[in-house]
């Protein structure tokens, strides 16, 4: 039964790839798979601290401390299951930087992201997150770099992760 889940898996991301197909749902995909990027989110975050108010400060660190727990998480899992990207040419470099697949590193950080801005708001924040987060999800099986399982384990443990740091820290201190 495992197999046949597995082969599932396989087949039923295959079907969603679009990373070979030169059209603007590929231009999309690349974009979408991109803006998970730990470098680009440290970067926004950096400058959120530097040039945001008090409340936005604090988020701000506290963004950056859940991206390192998971990303810590995340490793360790890859480096225990070790399951191989899938075949393909787009995403260098991240088939030479990290040839594991499984969880998803951008799916975690992308739910994780958005389950803390659904927490903390403001509500722009966090609709604008809730409904990027899918989509960061989806294009990193359309690009080729993962498979369902992966994006889907990587979701559960943001969300997991986020809900954890809310009941840690159940609201932002509103600071003037």
């Amino acid at each position: 039964m495992w197999r046949r889940l597995l082969a599932w898996d396989v087949e039923f991301s295959r079907r969603l790839n679009v990373h070979q197909h030169p059209s603007w749902v590929r231009w999309l995909g690349t974009i979408l798979a991109h803006s998970g990027d730990s470098w680009f989110w440290f970067a926004g975050l950096g400058l959120t601290y530097w040039l945001g108010g008090d409340t936005w400060k604090w988020r701000a660190l506290v963004y950056i401390l859940g991206i390192l727990v998971t990303a810590l998480l995340v490793m360790a899992i890859k480096f225990s299951v070790r399951r191989r990207r899938p075949a393909g040419e787009w995403g260098a470099i991240y088939r030479k930087t990290d040839p594991h697949s499984f969880p998803s590193g951008h799916a975690a950080r992308a739910v994780l992201l958005a389950v803390l801005a659904l927490g903390w708001g403001p509500p722009w924040w966090g609709g604008l997150l809730a409904i990027w987060a899918p989509f960061v999800v989806l294009a990193r099986v359309a690009m080729g770099v993962h498979y369902c399982s992966d994006v889907l384990a990587g979701a559960f443990l943001g969300m997991l992760v986020g809900i954890g740091i809310l009941l840690l820290m159940p609201c932002a201190p509103v600071l003037f």
